[in-house]
């Protein structure tokens, strides 16, 4: 049984470096957060999910965990968290925090007692072979850094030596079996991370990398999803309003299999989210099918969806996303009318969807210089704008000391702007997450239905429930005729859309919801 909060959610990701800035020491914090909560309300977001807040030396942007009870000093401190989550709650918010269970920074105090050579409680916390001169076969690995004789795992940088939860298949003396003695003690203590998170009033996690936790557990993640029923067992019992959402994108194996509420529908290369909005990697051009006119096919993207939504739909929610930390922004390459579209579809299929901070206003991706290992990732983080004042609103530090430059080219899209223009995209974004808390016929639960996929003449149709939804994404004028439309009446529209003589005419860049 899912929370029953979740039918109705709405999520917002925060990135808490770049959102607001309250001691104008140029970067985002708690405090900034609790600032603009009332934002976040009025854009319809009932729910927030923010990256990591945790003490780290950020070499991985907080993914890299130096203390997983203590927030990291630049935001602030555990009162400020827990204040947040007061803040939020009194406005009907739900708080998830991002959870990174499968490594550590190699300066958490566990890794370092773990690289010692003498046995202590921490030898097996995480992944070491027996002598500093054999690899990890073919693994990433570190040796020759540590006065113990071995070489150590590593999950993703350098930095990140990976947490021991075991080896589906030990093959070797140094290799834990999964329901080995150090296996179970690094899972307890993961689960004893998320209770005193959620003991302060936080309601629950998303979780990173959530299918990286057994090694050469690679097929049905049958170990891996072991864990996770075990800690799904924990929430249900001891905190049953708790979720978890997963960065895992099978959600055949992450909702059915591992017991998460959730599974975020990520834009792995060619998928069918990667078909809507990110599609110009293909060959031949960008085939988007948000883009105008780009050729775009909406079959694509429900060959890889359908499946996926009817082998998971009565386990947990898929969550789609307009965008996330990871993943360029949708404006990199979508207009403001292709967004509206885009955001509309988003918005009305099932599941949970999440609105990534600035893509309700079209913020743009920036071609920047990492920070922080963010990489070619970094231009999707940087500070969110508010305004026309100094630093786009986001602090009044000197604008050498920002985080990340702020967008300062002309027309760059800010909040108070949009809020004052009943047709910009942020505007736009508040009517569709009101229109989706009105209608049970639009959130999570609700029935789903492809009616036309043949775009021919038509536009795309789907159901969701006892309401039919249009949208068409092109330059030319489509319509929809049949028995379906009989005593419909349009109850929103983006573009001209029209229901005339049992007829639904969508013409260009169009969309359009019947009841």
């Amino acid at each position: 049984m899912e929370p029953s909060w979740l039918e109705d959610a709405v999520f917002y990701e925060i990135y808490p470096q770049s959102f607001q800035d309250s001691n104008d020491d140029g970067i985002g914090d708690l405090q900034g957060i609790i600032r603009r909560l009332d934002y976040v309300a009025e854009l319809g977001c009932n729910a927030l999910w923010i990256n990591p807040c945790f003490d780290s030396p950020f070499m991985d942007a907080g993914y890299d965990v130096r203390d997983y009870k203590q927030v990291a000093p630049r935001y602030g401190t555990n009162a400020d968290l827990v204040q947040l989550f007061g803040e939020a709650h009194s406005r009907g918010i739900r708080v998830l925090l991002d959870l990174v269970p499968g490594h550590t920074s190699d300066q958490h105090p566990w890794f370092r007692e773990s690289a010692k050579a003498d046995p202590n409680e921490y030898s097996g916390r995480y992944i070491w072979t027996d002598d500093a001169f054999r690899g990890m076969e073919g693994r990433p690995y570190i040796a020759g850094m540590t006065e113990r004789a071995g070489a150590y795992l590593l999950n993703f940088f350098a930095s990140q030596p990976a947490l021991n939860y075991g080896w589906l298949d030990p093959r070797k003396p140094w290799m834990s079996a999964a329901d080995s003695p150090e296996a179970l003690a690094t899972r307890e203590a993961i689960k004893d991370v998320m209770r005193f998170w959620l003991d302060l009033g936080c309601d629950g996690f998303r979780v990173d990398m959530a299918d990286s936790l057994v090694k050469d557990d690679d097929e049905r993640k049958s170990a891996t999803s072991a864990i996770w029923r075990d800690i799904r067992s924990m929430l249900d019992r001891d905190y049953p309003e708790a979720v978890l959402a997963s960065e895992w994108s099978n959600p055949a194996l992450a909702l059915c299999g591992a017991g998460f509420h959730m599974d975020f529908y990520l834009d792995h290369h060619h998928n069918g989210y990667n078909t809507l909005l990110r599609d110009y990697e293909t060959e031949g051009g960008d085939h988007s099918y948000f883009r105008r006119d780009a050729g775009g096919d909406i079959r694509r993207f429900l060959q890889d969806y359908l499946p996926k939504y009817e082998q998971s739909r009565e386990c947990g929610y898929i969550s789609m996303i307009t965008c996330n930390h990871d993943t360029p922004r949708p404006a990199r390459t979508l207009s403001p009318a292709e967004l509206k579209l885009a955001y509309a579809f988003i918005l009305t299929m099932p599941g949970v969807p999440f609105i990534y901070y600035g893509d309700e206003i079209g913020m743009r991706y920036l071609d920047l210089r990492t920070k922080e290992g963010g990489y070619q990732r970094t231009g999707s983080r940087t500070p969110m704008q508010w305004s026309r004042a100094g630093n786009r609103g986001f602090s009044n530090a000197p604008s050498d000391q920002i985080y990340l430059p702020v967008d300062a080219l002309e027309g760059a899209p800010c909040v108070e702007e949009q809020l004052a223009d009943a047709d910009s995209l942020l505007s736009e974004v508040r009517r569709l997450t009101a229109l989706r808390h009105a209608h049970e016929d639009l959130q999570a639960d609700a029935p789903f239905a492809v009616i036309n996929d043949d775009e021919a003449d038509a536009p795309f149709v789907y159901r969701r429930g006892g309401m039919l939804l249009a949208v068409n994404p092109s330059s030319q004028e489509k319509r929809y005729e049949g028995e379906l439309l009989l005593g419909k009446e349009l109850v929103y529209r983006i573009g001209e859309a029209a229901v005339a003589c049992g007829c639904l005419m969508m013409p260009e860049q169009s969309f359009a919801m019947l009841a």
